[in-house]
């Protein structure tokens, strides 16, 4: 018997602000004290939701280990006081880690598996280094050229896709600057209120004057990294940190940083049964691979495969949140994919706000959302490049 899909929504989209690592606002707030504040947040915007009816939450994480690791969504699932029938699962497919829990949260609710998932992602690259503590890479990567791409350090892609699309060092500084100025103005507009779920950090420090212990409280409610004295003439001034000769720098690639962020997704049954009001449709997802050496072109391959799946041209989308995982791959799929400059990251990208790896996905979801609900517009764009040569996206409808 053919079974019919159902349309997966969602109804809650919400991230917590994004700090810079290694020494920023989260230095010392473990990851899954960040996922369960994400969690709690995207519940609190769905009162009418029955939480025991929540089947699944499904966080993506890069480098699911140490202090983000023992499954953390589990851990966040019964941290954030939801019930112990409420499961949990963490995914990594590194930069896309938390679209890709996005898209099995909905693919679940599609085939009727599931009515309620919470997808989402968290990273601490404060307390968890990229690479992990122990990296240990197969010898074997090292014995072809087909396969040697997996272990170049994503600066070193970055420059691969600079050199083969002739992107200049001028224009991705321009693209950078771009990047922090239109952060700058979004934050002073308030774009970013619906979305984020403001962070209490309570620290403690011994004084030893009086022999006792200061307990200071604040909340954190703004991204930490887009930054009001970035000019061109400044970052002209980085030298390359990747290659010796290259154009790649600190200023013109992605912030490391520290984030959660946390969608509520659930079927048309339980929109009528909770009396739910969706914001978006999820329309289509995929994931291509390219050569792992040009890592940073991945969308090129996936995004015209989610606009066919969800029956689109190149032109639907209103909205994009294209990953800036350097300014150099974001210019070259640009140019690849003849996008609308105009559409992409109207907030501000990675360069100026972070790129906390695995809870990017979520975090560049959230935003896409509350955008189209602000802006009433129809379709939404999330596409990312992906280490070891992936690429993925997903395509959004405001309904």
């Amino acid at each position: 018997m053919n079974q019919i899909l159902q349309d997966a929504y969602i109804v809650s989209a919400v991230r917590t602000p994004i700090g810079k690592a290694p020494r920023g606002v989260f230095r010392n707030t473990r990851p899954d004290e960040l996922l369960v504040c994400a969690l709690k947040a995207a519940i609190s915007k769905v009162p009418t939701l029955d939480v025991a009816a929540i089947n699944d939450v499904i966080i993506g994480c890069a480098f699911p280990e140490a202090q983000q690791g023992l499954n953390i969504a589990r851990t966040g699932v019964l941290l954030a006081g939801l019930p112990q029938t409420v499961c949990g699962m963490t995914v990594n497919r590194y930069c896309a880690s938390g679209l890709s829990a996005l898209a099995i949260a909905a693919n679940r609710i599609r085939t009727g598996e599931c009515d309620a998932v919470i997808a989402g992602g968290i990273e601490s690259m404060s307390m968890v280094p990229m690479m992990g503590n122990t990296p240990s890479i197969s010898p074997h990567v090292f014995a072809s050229d087909e396969t040697v791409g997996m272990v170049y350090g994503m600066g070193l892609t970055a420059e691969k896709v600079a050199k083969r699309w002739n992107i200049s060092r001028q224009a991705q500084d321009m693209f950078a600057f771009r990047s922090h100025q239109k952060a700058l103005a979004a934050q002073a507009a308030g774009e970013f209120s619906d979305e984020i779920a403001p962070v209490t950090i309570v620290e403690k420090q011994p004084d030893l004057t009086d022999q006792t212990i200061r307990t200071r409280t604040h909340t954190v409610q703004l991204d930490e990294g887009p930054r009001s004295d970035t000019s061109i003439e400044a970052l002209a001034r980085l030298a390359p940190v990747f290659a010796k000769d290259g154009s790649v720098t600190a200023g013109n690639s992605s912030q490391m940083s520290d984030a959660a962020g946390a969608l509520v997704l659930v079927s048309g049954k339980y929109l009528k049964q909770y009396g739910l009001t969706p914001l978006v449709r999820c329309a289509s997802f995929a994931v291509c691979g390219v050569a792992p050496e040009i890592m940073g072109i991945g969308p090129k391959a996936a995004v015209p495969v989610a606009l066919r799946m969800a029956g689109l041209t190149r032109h639907d989308p209103d909205w994009i949140e294209l990953n800036e995982a350097f300014a150099a791959q974001s210019l070259a799929v640009i140019a690849e994919l003849d996008m609308d400059p105009e559409k992409i990251n109207p907030l501000g990208g990675a360069i100026a706000l972070g790129h906390p790896l695995g809870a990017t996905g979520a975090i560049r979801a959230a935003t896409m959302v509350h955008a189209l609900q602000r802006h009433q517009l129809r379709y939404g764009l999330v596409t990312m490049c992906v280490g070891a040569g992936m690429g993925a996206a997903g395509i959004f409808e405001r309904v």
